[in-house]
């Protein structure tokens, strides 16, 4: 099916940065080539020294000032879109609470509970953002929009996870976290006033891929089972081998330019790729699915993790798991955020309480 008409301008603005962030990145190797073939060479600027500027306790790095920038780029971002093609979220009752996990950062959890729910013992779903592993967070407002909108209408509470980013924090401190976020729902499940054993997880893109693994960690540690996964547009392997490419194309968007932001992410989140295989790293290369929840997976058609929820969810069938794949046509893999000006993104929010109302069975 051909692009919805919607993502036509997106479409152009996203080449032009993919573009734009190929070209600077050659500009710097060759940049740096340059100057390893030159040793004795060194600008006017590096020679002379500057007395005024006092040297700060902790410097920051080149790397470090891009990553805060663009991460303030894409909460405005975000806050833009909720304000031109998003839905605001409902009114609902809202708490937030600090975990500590062992030996990692303690994680912030924020608790979204329905206004009409007073004194009722209800399902929660335990949720993890998108954001390529390393922006993004409970904060951002489409993400904060979603989960007061899943809320309300699936009558569930929702416990959002602000897991920490990368590359600050690697591989597997958010599958730590996440798991301590479950472990602390299931043992504080009466003052939440929340079913125990009625507990889902959910987990968009990056988020479906940490929602993945810890329903993996949680199995093999031997939690108590969880009644369902929700895993929307996720990255459930890091390797690579099922990225379909052919959704790229279909964009217009060069490969060499897609595979290196694949592998920007891969690294970024693991630091060593080789840590790519671990099963918890990438859940589709489990040795066994067995023993995990039901899943809902909603795929998009115009996105190149498509294949990935194809093959999670072949793999769950396989080891005998309710496990559903939906793919939205003519749309790509933010669709879900365009509530206020997409049909096929109220589609899918429909779909997405339909499966969270399971929990009330």
């Amino acid at each position: 099916m051909p692009l919805d008409p919607f993502f036509a301008e997106r479409l152009r603005v996203h080449r032009r940065y993919l573009l734009g962030q190929a070209w600077d990145g050659a500009r710097e190797k060759a940049t740096a080539a340059w100057h390893r073939v030159r040793p004795g060479h060194r600008s006017v600027a590096a020679s002379v020294p500057n007395p005024v500027t006092p040297t700060p306790k902790k410097a920051r790095g080149p790397h470090d000032t891009a990553r805060a920038k663009h991460r303030r780029a894409a909460l405005r971002w975000d806050a833009k879109e909720l304000e031109t093609v998003g839905a605001v979220g409902p009114e609902v009752s809202i708490s937030e609470h600090v975990v500590p996990v062992p030996g990692y950062p303690d994680v912030r959890l924020r608790v979204y509970r329905p206004l009409t729910s007073i004194e009722q013992t209800l399902p929660v779903v335990l949720a993890f953002f998108g954001g390529a592993f390393r922006i993004g967070g409970i904060d951002y407002p489409t993400t904060d929009a979603a989960y007061r909108r899943r809320t309300a209408d699936a009558g569930v509470v929702t416990i959002a996870v602000d897991y920490a980013l990368a590359p600050e924090h690697r591989f597997p401190t958010q599958i730590e976290q996440g798991y301590a976020a479950l472990c602390w729902v299931r043992d504080h499940a009466d003052a939440l006033e929340v079913r125990a054993d009625r507990i889902a997880v959910q987990g968009t893109s990056a988020g479906g891929c940490i929602a993945a693994a810890v329903t993996l960690m949680n199995r093999d540690r031997g939690g108590a089972p969880l009644a369902l996964q929700v895993l929307e547009v996720p990255v459930v392997e890091l390797t690579g081998r099922t990225v379909d490419f052919r959704a790229t194309w279909a964009l217009g968007i060069p490969m060499f330019i897609a595979v290196k932001e694949l592998l920007s992410v891969a690294k970024t989140y693991l630091g060593d790729r080789s840590r790519a295989t671990d099963l918890y790293a990438s859940p589709l290369l489990a040795s066994s699915h067995a023993g995990l929840p039901p899943a809902v997976i909603l795929t998009a058609e115009y996105d190149p993790l498509r294949g990935n929820g194809d093959a999670y969810g072949a793999a769950l069938r396989k080891a005998g798991i309710d496990a559903s794949v939906v793919r939205y046509q003519g749309v790509n893999h933010d669709v879900a955020i365009f509530l206020g000006a997409l049909p096929a993104a109220r589609r899918w929010h429909a779909d997405v309480v339909s499966a969270l109302r399971r929990l009330h069975a």
